[in-house]
């Protein structure tokens, strides 16, 4: 299966899904015009990916803002690692977020009450930040 690239925009995040590699990350802001139009590609990818997944399976999530839409969208994601779960493969969630943006913690955390698959959260400062999505 082919990898899935996005380069990020000013609206929207950057999307690397390499399963040959088993990095699996969005980044960056999430707040485009049509998000149903933006993720169709990534959730029908993912769609694909569910089909023949790897043994392990790790989403980062590290997102400095989205907006609503993008929200249900990313929900529809988490939803799709149930799936995974369900086929006994492991699966994790490492959501990111700055130590100083306690909405972005608990907004993860509340995903994480919506899906079937652990969540790890891991902040950091400005400073650290590009050592710890690195």
């Amino acid at each position: 299966m082919e990898a899935l690239r996005i380069p990020s925009t000013i609206k929207t995040p950057e999307v690397l899904f390499d399963p040959t590699h088993q990095v699996f990350e969005i980044k960056g802001k999430s707040i485009p015009d049509d998000a149903e139009d933006f993720y169709a590609a990534v959730l029908q990818w993912f769609e694909d990916y569910v089909a023949n997944p790897c043994e392990n399976t790790i989403l980062k999530i590290d997102l400095e803002y989205f907006n609503i839409s993008s929200s249900k969208r990313l929900l529809f994601l988490l939803y799709k690692l149930n799936e995974l779960k369900a086929k006994n493969k492991t699966v994790r969630v490492q959501w990111l977020y700055n130590e100083e943006d306690e909405d972005m913690f608990e907004v993860g955390q509340d995903y994480a009450f919506m899906v079937k698959v652990p969540f790890d959260f891991i902040s950091y400062t400005m400073n650290q930040r590009n050592a710890v999505v690195a």
